[in-house]
């Protein structure tokens, strides 16, 4: 039997429909103290190059105003449930392995009604496992790599068996520890299998507090991104192409990381965690971006540019 998950209280879906409609005519707006407080320690001194893929996967076409809060222009744009890999020399890993097979009796089920239809995905949806394939051998992969526990990011491991999780500690206490799951989070897909708990024990880097070398060598290094969930973290890469920073759920899309626009408040309310940590997040992206292409997980359009050119057309 799966695990029982927090189900939000009317006053809680009235609170976000009513933040909706107030954050639609006055979008929070930037905290220009805070900005100015915030000092760039650098980027890291990487000794290698990894290769960073976006596993193929089709859109789902949204209203901007559902997504960037007070954002109505385009009309609407492009989410998608995208998975990365990560090839070091070292090892072969995926960054949120998003959907899994059958999914909406295996994870999504599980969730809060008044979330379903929210965050149901198209059935056009390719899981993981499928995406994968196409371009990987799953047996060459040495561990899963989430940017945070929601099942979106998660999910599908459950195609995935026994291969080994690397998760921040702070998340794994989170998405743990209660009898009830919290809104968002299925803890099926962390199941049964090796669990790698890191911290963020290494310096300030970029305009983040705190870093986890994943290699020792720079060229993979994980950052405090809390706020969408305490344990959030982002991936920052050094590709032949220069910095990139997979930034999960931080932002659903770069327009908010551009304009320090928050999540629209439903359903931004009950994704995130802290919405005050998260909008601070932001900010630290906000001036992140100038120095690394900064990727959120469900803007199809950024992930693009790292599909494989026969991906492109497909998810184009």
């Amino acid at each position: 039997m799966s695990d029982p998950v927090h189900t939000p209280t009317l006053f809680e879906c009235c609170a976000a429909a009513i933040g909706s409609v107030r954050g639609a005519v006055r979008p929070r707006p930037a905290d220009q103290r805070f900005l100015r407080s915030l000092t760039d320690a650098g980027l890291p001194t990487a000794r290698r190059t990894v290769t960073l893929t976006a596993l193929a996967q089709v859109p789902r076409s949204v209203p901007t105003a559902a997504v960037v809060e007070g954002r109505f222009t385009p009309r609407r744009i492009a989410n998608s449930l995208t998975s990365f890999v990560i090839q070091h020399p070292e090892a072969t890993f995926i960054v949120d392995p998003s959907y899994c097979v059958d999914a909406d009796h295996r994870a999504i089920a599980q969730l809060p009604a008044v979330l379903r239809g929210a965050v149901r995905p198209p059935v056009e949806t390719i899981p993981t496992i499928t995406a994968l394939k196409a371009e990987f051998d799953p047996a060459a992969l040495d561990f899963a790599l989430p940017t945070h526990a929601h099942w979106d990011h998660v999910c599908g491991l459950l195609d995935l068996p026994g291969l080994p999780l690397h998760l921040h500690g702070d998340e794994h206490d989170w998405i743990s520890r209660d009898a009830i799951a919290p809104v968002g989070g299925v803890r099926d897909s962390l199941k049964d299998r090796p669990l790698v708990r890191y911290d963020l024990d290494g310096p300030p880097i970029l305009t983040f507090t705190r870093s986890h070398d994943l290699f020792g060598d720079g060229s993979v290094v994980l950052l405090d991104l809390a706020g969408h969930t305490p344990g959030s973290v982002g991936i920052l890469a050094h590709t032949s192409r220069g910095w990139v920073l997979l930034a999960g759920d931080a932002a659903w899309h770069s327009l908010q990381v551009e304009e320090i626009r928050q999540k629209s408040s439903y359903p931004g309310n009950f994704a995130d965690a802290d919405r005050d940590l998260t909008f601070k997040s932001l900010h630290r992206l906000h001036l992140a971006r100038h120095f690394a292409t900064v990727v959120p997980t469900h803007d199809h359009d950024a992930t693009l540019q790292f599909a494989t050119q026969r991906d492109q057309i497909r998810m184009s």
